[in-house]
């Protein structure tokens, strides 16, 4: 299946080569989380290793560590937005799904009001 689309790395090409200004959340020496340049909800950061990664299930030519690196940073920006929210979403996509194709993570909270989160998922975990 094709779907006309060229390969892209929006994150290589533009958010970390400079052509697009980011707007920083937390980084480490391998890893960058910063708000989404084109948010599609109230908090919306992505999370990326800082050198060229196909994607969580192709690591490419980069060693297995950075994957521990980039998981973490998630889980830090994830609790953070947790603690101010109340909740959040973590997602990546693969294959026909990663759009950018650049191992990219996004933490979300969705704007959602406690009871229309526990009216949608129900209330399980009480």
């Amino acid at each position: 299946m094709t779907t006309g689309a060229a390969i892209s790395d929006f994150y290589c090409n533009q958010a970390l080569s400079g052509q697009v200004a980011v707007e920083t959340v937390a980084e480490t020496e391998r890893a960058l989380a910063f708000h989404h340049t084109n948010p599609s909800y109230p908090v919306h950061i992505v999370v990326i290793p800082k050198d060229h990664v196909p994607s969580l299930t192709n690591l490419g030519n980069a060693d297995f560590s950075v994957l521990t690196e980039v998981v973490g940073l998630v889980r830090e920006v994830a609790a953070q937005v947790e603690k101010e929210h109340g909740s959040c979403s973590v997602t990546t996509n693969l294959g026909l799904y990663q759009e950018s194709k650049h191992m990219h993570w996004h933490v979300i909270f969705r704007g959602e009001t406690s009871e229309q989160i526990l009216d949608g998922y129900g209330h399980h975990d009480r």
